[in-house]
């Protein structure tokens, strides 16, 4: 079979099975999100923590939850990788510098995942388990959260309530994430990823050398990895190393798990507004633009006009061989639309348009699907706009799902859309400014400017992955890209609970002749269009500085 059938089948098999799980999964979550009744560890949890279950919270209250259990989280993974040079031996690694530090805890927190180190060897197993896999499962479920805040502020009405942040955490945890690795675990360790607690082992060659592995409790983790849309690797090379990634078959799985709850919350959200037209408008965006990228992705690695390329059927450099160009590209597009930012291959070794693909993913917001959670938000954050704008063309003022836009809701959504751009574009600037870091540039030119770009892009975004080519172990890049994921994940979080409080205060507005269908393909088609738009003006000339440039020279 030839890698383009094969391809073709790989990706024809993911939307099959992503369509096939959209609704009971979808439904599944609305009723978590929604039910009275609590299990009996969810009480104990409560109990433990002293929070009473059945209290709704108003959108302030909700979010100070929201940022101070991550601000307690950074605090905690922060001694954690301090201090784990004193756990016993084969746990114990050398401390991790303050810079770097903060750098780790304010990734993972912020579900970003991006990595300054290599994780076999700078990291021990207790901190890869207490510490990074409780955050994976955590920083997911805050995200989820956020976006069913704000799905009930579109769904109540006369009232500044949107629930309980602690209960919100605490189920979508133990229901959703936890039961679903513990699946995928078990079918992992069978497909041949190690779970041990295994220390180095050396390993004699047939050739008479000699060779060091790595063990440690990689495929528990891989999971949520992927599930949680995190994307921070248990070894260095990601999901490339074949002890995270050893088949195409598991492959496929990563792919699906990076984009089954992304896909499903739009389910979830027509459910919860009871109209389950306005989720398969969104679903409908996002299944749209996600399709574009992976052809264009697929076009850029397949059909590129290099000599090398073109002499062995598509631009290999940096793809593993187990997965090829097609799966690998899939890949990058999947890892990139959501805030994933797990790796099979290496982005810096795409053709520079394949390269310019993983840089506008992530630039439309995560979206398509986007994150945990935060996919959801934000596509229903560019639909607010989209309704505006379109309010704006007829002269009425704009309404969205029986809510008014006014003012103050078209405010949060605006100050949520620039938020992201202004920091990713002051960090590239500030570090293209500073010798001191262009010299930490291992690439000069638009590629160099490429991998900066990226790195902040990423950082920004929460997605994590990385172009590399640039030296980012520094006090400044740690701190610079530290507090650009701590800004990029928390003020649009900010802007978002306040449009949610927003909404939930407003009195229903029965549509009339003037209101605008927002479960038709005209609107699937307007919000497909401003979110393109709005990306294309914003990072337009940063793009032209750096892979547009590279790819037209």
């Amino acid at each position: 079979m030839s890698s383009s059938w094969a391809g073709i089948i790989f990706l024809g098999t993911l939307i099959v099975a992503l369509a096939l799980v959209y609704r009971p999964l979808g439904d599944y979550m609305a009723r978590v999100v929604t039910g009275t009744r609590h299990l009996a560890v969810e009480k104990a949890v409560y109990k433990a923590g002293g929070v009473d279950p059945d209290a709704d919270q108003t959108w302030g209250r909700y979010l100070r939850a929201v940022l101070a259990f991550s601000a307690v989280s950074v605090v905690f993974l922060y001694g954690f990788l301090r201090l784990q040079q004193h756990f016993g031996h084969p746990y114990a690694v050398p401390q991790m510098s303050h810079s770097q530090a903060f750098n780790t805890a304010a990734s993972f927190v912020t579900n970003t995942n991006w990595q300054s180190y290599s994780g076999e060897s700078a990291l021990g197993y207790v901190v890869q388990m207490a510490g990074l896999a409780v955050q994976n499962f955590v920083s997911a479920a805050v995200g989820v959260a956020v976006a069913i805040a704000l799905v009930r502020g579109f769904a109540r009405n006369r009232t500044e309530r949107l629930g309980n942040f602690w209960v919100d955490l605490t189920r979508i945890s133990l229901r959703v994430l936890l039961p679903i690795s513990v699946v995928f675990a078990i079918v992992f360790v069978g497909a041949g990823m190690i779970e041990n607690f295994h220390h180095y082992s050396t390993i004699h060659t047939i050739t008479g050398g000699s060779q060091t592995l790595p063990g440690g409790p990689v495929a528990s983790q891989e999971v949520i990895k992927e599930l949680g849309t995190n994307g921070g690797g248990f070894f260095n090379a990601n999901s490339a190393h074949p002890f995270e990634n050893p088949t195409t078959w598991t492959n496929w799985i990563e792919i699906f798990l990076e984009l089954v709850i992304p896909f499903s919350l739009a389910r979830t959200f027509g459910r919860l507004v009871g109209d389950l037209r306005q989720g398969r408008a969104i679903v409908a965006v996002m299944a749209l633009l996600a399709v574009l990228s992976v052809g264009l992705q697929l076009g850029f690695q397949i059909a590129h006009h290099g000599t090398v390329p073109t002499a062995v059927g598509a631009s290999t450099e940096g793809t593993e061989t187990r997965f090829g160009v097609p799966d690998s590209a899939v890949f990058a597009t999947s890892t990139t639309l959501t805030s994933t930012g797990a790796v099979n291959s290496f982005h810096d070794s795409y053709t520079s348009l394949g390269g310019m693909m993983t840089l506008l993913n992530m630039m439309l917001g995560e979206v398509a699907p986007g994150g945990t959670g935060s996919g959801l938000y934000g596509v229903l954050v560019l639909a607010v706009i989209t309704v505006f704008v379109a309010g704006l063309m007829v002269g009425r003022t704009p309404e969205y799902l029986g809510k008014k836009l006014g003012g103050r809701e078209v405010k949060f959504a605006s100050l949520y859309l620039l938020t992201t751009p202004a920091i990713v574009l002051v960090g590239a600037a500030v570090a293209m400014a500073m010798p001191g870091q262009r010299a930490g540039m291992l690439n000069t030119g638009p590629h160099g400017f490429s991998e900066v770009l990226y790195a902040f892009t990423s950082a920004a975004n929460n997605n994590g992955s990385a172009f590399a080519g640039i030296s980012v172990n520094t006090v400044w890049y740690n701190t610079a890209l530290g507090l650009a994921m701590l800004f990029g994940r928390f003020l649009p979080i900010i802007f978002v609970m306040g449009l949610a409080g927003s909404l939930a205060r407003q009195k229903p507005t029965p549509a009339s002749e003037g209101t605008l269908p927002t479960h038709r393909l005209l609107f699937v088609g307007m919000l497909t269009g401003v979110t393109l738009i709005v990306v294309a003006l914003t990072y337009f000339p940063a793009l032209a500085l750096g892979p547009l440039a590279e790819g037209l020279h």
